[in-house]
């Protein structure tokens, strides 16, 4: 029999959104990916998030897929934001409940008043808590059953990242404009488009 191949959470990353996301906190889990993609990969997975924050409207949950992975965002109404970036086996109930537990701990930790500082240091324990904790979906179900609210909240699902794009923008173009990505990112990402690169181990 083949191996099940476990579902997976790759990132948690918590911004604010001004004018321009503020990334506040971040967190990672790369071991499927070759150790020299790694960087590269946590470098891409950070400036698709802030892409994001940017294009979603506070109050708005959205679910964009992008290629092999789900990647979930959430813009609070006070803007604190996070997005979560998951396989897209994923069960998207469990990634928007996790991701109200991690700006909930945030808020209670961090004042709101310390939110528009840039961040100088992304390391922040409860994230690598829960990357850990929910890497199994069945595991954490059961402590989220209490929450219920999800069911009559509106998600806006996308099938590319492009999709949320406003009218004539797209994610090549972005990526070769942005100055957020090495020259090794942006290789990476045109060989993951192309198929040839990320595999999953």
């Amino acid at each position: 029999t083949k191996p099940v191949r476990m579902v997976r959470l790759y990132s948690i990353n918590v911004f604010f959104k001004l004018s321009k996301p503020i990334q506040k906190k971040a967190s990672y889990e790369l071991t499927s990916f070759g150790f020299f993609q790694r960087s590269s990969v946590r470098e891409f997975m950070a400036f698709t998030s802030e892409l994001l924050v940017e294009r979603t409207q506070a109050g708005q949950r959205q679910a964009v897929k992008e290629q092999d992975y789900r990647c979930y965002v959430y813009v609070r109404s006070d803007y604190l934001s996070c997005v979560i970036i998951a396989d897209l086996e994923y069960p998207s109930r469990v990634v928007f409940t996790l991701i109200n537990k991690v700006l909930d701990q945030y808020s209670a930790d961090f004042p709101q008043s310390s939110w528009e500082q840039p961040a100088s240091d992304l390391s922040y324990p409860p994230l690598d808590s829960y990357l850990k904790k929910y890497q199994d979906p069945k595991e954490a179900d059961p402590f989220m059953r209490v929450q219920n609210d999800l069911d009559d909240t509106k998600i806006v699902l996308h099938d590319t990242i492009d999709a949320l794009m406003q009218r004539g923008e797209k994610l090549d173009d972005l990526v070769q404009k942005t100055d957020k990505l090495s020259g090794t990112s942006k290789a990476f990402y045109r060989e993951a488009k192309g198929g040839s690169c990320c595999v999953i181990q």
